[in-house]
């Protein structure tokens, strides 16, 4: 074909809707997987710390991907958890119905998971890094996954032929995983690659070549660090998470803690002047709070670094090869994370930092590059969503939906207006509860103690104050109390027993607008 047919034809299809260098056939599909990575601290979603991201490069992939393909703003996990989100995703079923409530547990047994109905429709498979769901198969084709929460440096990964040692960083290893597995690959197939990093998750140790980034930087502060949860209810006050009293210093922040292995003088050489400025500092009280805040934030960013670097060589690959256009690239995380908003560090809560997961979706094709879907999903709607990209069978029964109508541009007229949630594991002093999260609202109900909360989030966006016993929100106390009933009847295989089997009803004015 000479290039003024070529270029008459792709005038042609562009006026008519399609796109020029569209995917023939069944697309690849890459998801990339993070651990508590939060939207603050991801360029592209504009959040609290974005801009300071944007200055500083930290997730110039990320952010690349998220303009060239779908950025979904209002994105949420039903249990803000690391083993219960990751159960969701592959189930798309809540907590309460697919077994995994808590750190570790298996999905429970029988359960339809998208790998295998992503295997029958003719795609080889494969899943590299943290999985975190006891003894559940990965059921892909290939797999070599960390027994576990998995370790930053020299991790061991369980594969078909058993256990073994890798030497190097985590985030890297994984990555050269990845790509080795799709170098070898059958090219007569569609190929869906799992690639689950432990980043940024907890203790926050980041590759060496990252040790004296941003080392003479300041990280932004959040206006509400020193938050003292006036505005709620017990659960604030009584949980174990604060930056300044709960971070521990050894290893969270890597004082009075030595290198290791071939890491050993890099790391003494970056953090030692530091350490030693620190122990002659005495610091206490707000300052200790400040500092603490500053390393750790600087080495969850320096995490973060690394993992982009892992997004950019696997983009990078796919162009190589001639791929990009024929392969859906996905990147989220299993749920958000405290950056220092009200004090604190992890994740649990129903509140906003919290269930906030990072979605980011290109597909080349078919999703418009920039777009902002805002409609509101959750994790339980990923494995319907793999399954239909793959063109595979969704079976009925699941609690999520998938998310091809919204990529494409079209938000079907039944889509929900709520999202459920329910905390189960009571660590870091976090009190269980359940609740939902509409557009305007947030209601939760922390059982074991009685007590409930109701933020505005049209005026009051960092939930400061419950209005949950202001008379004139008693009608919409009422509504989503309806709702959260209906919720929890159409996702709960079982109730936690020490949930009541029905919350008060408050009575009262109309809600003011």
């Amino acid at each position: 074909m000479n290039k003024t047919i070529q270029a008459t034809l792709g005038a042609v299809l562009l006026s008519v809707g399609i796109a020029v260098g569209a995917p023939a056939g069944k697309p690849n599909i890459v998801f990339i997987f993070s651990d508590d990575h939060s939207i603050q601290t991801i360029g592209a979603y504009n959040s609290r710390l974005s801009e300071f991201c944007r200055q500083q490069q930290v997730t110039p992939n990320i952010d690349r991907l998220a303009a060239a393909g779908a950025l979904f703003p209002n994105s949420f996990c039903g249990n803000s958890l690391c083993s219960p989100s990751r159960a969701s995703v592959l189930t798309g079923l809540h907590s309460g119905s697919n077994g995994v409530t808590n750190l570790g547990q298996p999905v429970r047994q029988g359960a339809w998971m998208y790998p295998a109905a992503v295997r029958a429709a003719g795609y080889q498979t494969a899943a590299f890094g943290k999985w975190h769901l006891g003894d559940t198969p990965a059921n892909t084709d290939y797999w070599r996954l960390f027994p576990g929460q998995g370790n930053y440096w020299n991790p061991s990964v369980i594969g078909p032929n058993g256990e073994e040692k890798l030497t190097g960083y985590a985030t890297d290893l994984l990555t050269d995983l990845s790509l080795g597995w799709l170098k070898q690959r059958d090219k007569n197939k569609p190929f869906m690659l799992l690639l689950h990093h432990k980043a940024p998750h907890r203790p926050w140790e980041p590759p060496t070549r990252y040790y004296n980034w941003l080392s003479s930087v300041t990280i932004p502060e959040p206006p509400t660090l020193f938050d003292d949860h006036a505005g709620r209810g017990t659960p604030a006050h009584t949980q174990k998470m604060e930056i300044g009293r709960d971070m521990v210093l050894s290893s969270d922040l890597k004082v009075r803690q030595a290198g290791k292995g071939e890491q050993s003088a890099e790391f003494d050489a970056s953090y030692g002047a530091r350490n030693t400025a620190f122990e002659k500092a005495h610091l206490e009280g707000q300052a200790l709070t400040r500092w603490k805040y500053q390393e750790y934030m600087k080495d969850y960013l320096r995490c973060i670094k690394a993992v982009d670097d892992s997004v950019g060589r696997v983009c990078d690959y796919l162009k190589a090869e001639g791929l990009e256009e024929n392969t859906i690239v996905i990147y989220a995380a299993d749920q958000g994370f405290y950056n220092g908003e009200h004090g604190w560090f992890d994740k649990r809560w129903i509140y906003e930092e919290s269930i906030h997961m990072p979605l980011i979706v290109k597909w080349p094709g078919v999703v418009k590059p920039g777009s902002r879907p805002t409609p509101l999903v959750q994790n339980i709607d990923y494995a319907p969503t793999f399954v239909e990209m793959a063109g595979g069978k969704v079976p009925e029964g699941l609690h999520g939906r998938s998310l091809v109508p919204l990529l494409r541009g079209e938000t079907p007229a039944d889509w929900r207006k709520s999202i459920y949630y329910h905390y189960y594991d009571p660590g870091h002093g976090v009190t269980k509860h359940y609740g939902v999260r509409t557009e305007r609202f947030t209601l939760a109900n922390f059982y074991p103690v009685k007590e409930w909360e109701l933020y505005d989030l049209e005026k009051n966006p960092q939930q400061m104050r419950s209005v949950h016993g202001d008379p004139a929100y008693a009608t919409t106390v009422t509504e989503l109390t309806a709702e959260l009933e209906r919720l929890r009847k159409q996702f709960e295989a079982g109730f936690d027993p020490q949930a009541p089997a029905a919350p008060p009803q408050r009575k009262g004015k109309k809600n003011k607008k």
